[in-house]
């Protein structure tokens, strides 16, 4: 049950988002366990970002995942992300936070895991 939400300053036309889209269901499988069959993303462009005191391409991603953290995994999974947005969006890495959550409790489909 992961989910990454991206939003950036850059616009993000219909293919950029799919290919987005399907690029992180194949990155996020550098989690154990985890796979597109459960992937939720959402993408949100022409945001307001600042960072480093300029509006330059940036982009905030955060990524939330049911269980346990994996600093190797979650490392192994920002060098992904940062390659897919500087490929499809043109965003330099060092533009680009991850922020990562995992967590023990995970509503879906009217219950939690």
């Amino acid at each position: 049950m992961p989910c990454i939400q991206i939003k950036t300053s850059v616009s993000i036309a219909p293919e950029q988002e799919n290919n987005i889209k399907s690029r992180l269901g194949k990155a996020i499988e550098v989690i154990p366990g985890k796979s597109e069959n459960w992937l939720m993303v959402t993408l949100s462009g022409d945001e307001h970002v600042w960072f480093k005191g300029s509006n330059k391409p940036a982009a905030f991603v955060d990524v939330s995942v049911y269980g346990r953290e994996d600093a190797r995994a979650f490392n192994a999974l920002t060098a992904e992300i940062c390659d897919i947005l500087n490929d499809e969006l043109n965003i330099p890495a060092d533009r680009i936070y991850v922020k990562y959550s995992a967590t023990a409790h995970w509503g879906w489909n009217g219950g939690n895991f």
